[in-house]
């Protein structure tokens, strides 16, 4: 937030703070605490309002009230379900009396520790502690009073039980107690346990501190800004946070402070935006097309209102002079390609090459196929180059684009490869772009620079099928512009979805003969590759292929297809699948980014409850890719919550595991699945790698502050667009603080 000048007026040595010393110094350096605008911005993880905690009266019944989540027997001809909505995960927080204390060794070398607390009404909870019995043994006394904070087990009326919560003795003056009514609670460690640095301790330290220096950190946000969305001052919102008065002033300090974290992260995107766009110079592409228009005139269908505007978004930025650099969101099925395909001609009329990546030999190999049937007309070099290609063919291949004889080159990492030499690339297009990191696409960018004889920067179209959650597509993709695709194909049906019960999957296994019967192809999908000892309750394919080959499918021709196989063989049984060798296709999700084969129009997920909401969203889309109808098949066990209640296991994911299914049953529309996607696993877990650009954000909640988000997000693009080079006065705090945020902001401002 400040930098090292400014760190070191707010006490750059923390073991001079009162109350610290040497050894909690080292302590809290451990959780990134260094300086005093360290300790202020460790933010309370919680508080506690002394007039409004819980009972244990009162948990009770919020606890035995909320609905009993889980799947009633099902068929799969019964249409509706009643499933009660997903409760998120819900702490308690109590204040208590420790009336009994009990340790007990259980086990060779372990103990646990059974405290019995009892409220200011006289009812009793049990608090449990299986891991650091004694320490906890030594930490609290009978008599003391705690603050108690987790998700406790209530049984019934009489039986409520926290288990390894957080808790906290509270040791203030009954003055201080009386004129301090919310409580900050920070997140605590071992390492802040052994160093003796209680919650308490952080509180007195950070009050201490808050009191006496008198130099608070520079203002970061404009008079302008704090007027516009009545924030307090920077010198205001520290004490709000740390020393409230009533949970106002906290919402609107903290407020602030998020606002301004995502607030320079997005003038930061702007700024790079901006940079990419005036910075380097673009290959003008003509917005009309001759060529494209043929193409366009020799589909045998008719373009969705959606792709006709992505495609005038599409060559307006080309036609610009300025390098293109968008992101083409659309669901599965909803048209991508052809919209990706009319672009890319374009820029051929042109002269130059175009580059589509994909994420695998198999998807690589169907654009090439695609891309030769849709333009076998009009005299087009297409090169397919992968890294499973014969020696002698891919040399060929790599001639012909170094050349220029290559108009459209299609492949998958390999055109990442040093000995890959372009000849005037001008744009690229990459497919299911999450599969690739930040850095092949900048070297695939740099490759194109470097092939054109002007050193001019290629159009660069990244296509995605899983869609984007709206506050996520506005944070890691808030350099990009924006295409949304959100019109299916007329002649493009929604597949059905139904859960069935394991006791009725018989009733599958007939709807798969049926189908088949007549005329159709059909996915069955399982979990794992090969039964394993330790996720016994799991069917693998190789398990299952041999049995319903020879009994449920006996009369039918049934393929397999997973992971362990080399790439050879996956290709050749996606090919025989194409080509209607197999009736059935039994695999993993190995298929969940393949072939498209129109004729296969059911799929069975077995164990369904296993997979996640966008993997399922991803499988259910191998289907439906033809006219006809087609059908999801969720398979999950007979007693869906018995079956998930194992040990491991909480009732967070038993609920979760529940509404991902009855989210896929109830919509197929993939930017709401993204969103309840987004809630329940968070925006890590979607993204998966660091490469995303999605900072840690300290203060902000992705899930949860979208409005937030957007607001930041259009007053700094507004301000970037006003004021490129931030040189207005009342623009000056956020080049000061921008470029002591972020790396190489600072070359931006220097070039003229």
């Amino acid at each position: 937030m400040t930098s090292k000048s400014d760190s070191n007026d707010l006490i750059s040595d923390l073991q001079f703070i009162k109350g610290i010393g040497p050894v909690r110094a080292k302590a809290l350096a451990s959780e990134g605490i260094n300086t005093g605008l360290d300790l202020i911005n460790y933010f309370p993880r919680a508080y506690i309002d002394r007039n409004a905690t819980n009972s244990i009266k009162s948990i009770i019944i919020q606890k035995l009230s909320q609905n009993n989540i889980s799947i009633e027997d099902n068929s799969f001809d019964k249409k509706n379900l009643d499933f009660k909505y997903y409760n998120p995960k819900r702490e308690y927080s109590l204040i208590a009396t420790i009336s009994n204390k009990l340790i007990k060794q259980y086990s060779n070398r372990k103990k646990y520790l059974k405290l019995t607390i009892t409220d200011s009404f006289g009812d009793k909870a049990t608090v449990m502690y299986w891991n650091y019995a004694e320490y906890y043994n030594k930490q609290f006394e009978i008599g003391d009073l705690i603050n108690v904070i987790g998700i406790p087990d209530v049984k019934n009326k009489f039986d409520i039980t926290f288990s390894q919560p957080e808790i906290n003795k509270i040791d203030f003056d009954e003055d201080e107690i009386a004129e301090n009514k919310i409580i900050p609670i920070y997140r605590s460690s071992e390492i802040f346990k052994r160093a003796g640095i209680s919650n308490n301790t952080i509180i007195k330290i950070i009050r201490n501190f808050l009191d006496k220096n008198v130099k608070t950190p520079q203002e970061t946000l404009s008079l302008e800004v704090l007027k516009q969305f009545n924030f307090p001052s920077i010198s205001i919102a520290y004490p709000a946070i740390h020393i409230p008065k009533n949970y106002d002033e906290i919402n609107l300090a903290m407020q602030r402070f998020k606002f301004e974290e995502i607030f320079y992260f997005e003038l930061f995107l702007a700024l790079k935006q901006l940079g990419n766009k005036t910075l380097q110079k673009g290959i003008v592409i003509a917005e009309k097309s001759k060529l494209a228009r043929k193409v366009y005139e020799n589909l045998n269908f008719d373009l969705t209102k959606d792709q006709k505007k992505v495609i005038n978004q599409i060559t307006k930025d080309m036609s610009s002079g300025q390098p293109m650099n968008r992101l083409l969101q659309g669901d599965v099925g909803s048209g991508k390609t052809i919209v990706a395909a009319l672009c890319m001609v374009s820029v051929i009329e042109k002269g130059y090459q175009v580059a589509l990546m994909a994420p695998t030999a198999i998807l690589a190999e169907q654009h090439y196929n695609s891309f030769k049937n849709l333009l076998k007309d009009f005299n087009i070099n297409i090169t397919l180059l992968t890294g499973g290609a014969k020696n002698k063919a891919k040399l060929s291949n790599i001639d012909e684009i170094n050349i220029g004889e290559s108009q459209i080159i299609i492949g998958t990492h390999t055109l990442f490869e040093d000995y890959v030499k372009f000849n005037e690339l001008g744009l690229i297009v990459i497919d299911e772009q999450h599969r690739f990191g930040v850095e092949q696409k900048a070297k695939t960018i740099k490759a194109a620079k470097k092939s054109n004889k002007e050193n001019l920067t290629p159009h660069v179209l990244v296509m995605s099928a899983t869609p984007i959650p709206r506050t996520l597509a506005l944070t890691v993709y808030g350099d990009l512009d924006v295409s949304i695709i959100r019109e299916l194909p007329a002649k493009r049906l929604p597949i059905r979805t139904k859960i069935v019960l394991d006791n009725n999957i018989e009733n599958a296994y007939q709807f798969i003969r049926d189908e088949v019967d007549s005329g159709s192809q059909a996915y069955i999908v399982f979990p794992l590759v090969e039964k394993s000892d330790k996720l016994v309750d799991l069917k693998s394919a190789i398990e299952y292929f041999d049995i319903l080959k020879d009994s449920e499918f006996v009369n039918y021709k049934c393929g397999l297809l997973h992971g362990q196989m080399n790439a050879s063989e996956k290709e050749m049984v996606m090919k025989d699948f194409y080509g209607k060798q197999f009736d059935i296709l039994i695999a993993t999700t190995v298929i969940e980014v393949g072939i498209d084969v129109p004729n296969a129009t059911v799929m069975l997920i077995q164990d369904a409850y296993k997979f996640g909401l966008s993997q399922l969203h991803q499988l259910r889309g191998r289907v439906g890719r033809g006219e006809k109808q087609s059908y999801c098949i969720l398979a999950t066990k007979d007693n869906h919550k018995f079956a998930l209640n194992k040990k491991n296991k909480d009732e967070d994911e038993i609920n979760a595991s529940i509404l991902r299914l009855k989210t896929m049953e109830r919509t197929s529309d993939g930017f709401e699945i993204a969103e309840v996607d987004l809630k329940l696993r968070g925006p890590g877990d979607i993204l998966g790698t660091k490469q995303s650009g999605l900072p840690d954000f300290k203060f902000l909640d992705i899930v949860n502050d979208g409005e937030l988000i957007f607001t930041a997000k259009n007053l700094a693009f507004n301000i970037v667009e006003k004021d490129p080079k931030l040189l207005l006065s009342e623009n000056e705090i956020y080049k000061k603080n921008i470029i002591k945020k972020f790396n190489k902001v600072e070359n931006y401002f220097n070039i003229a």
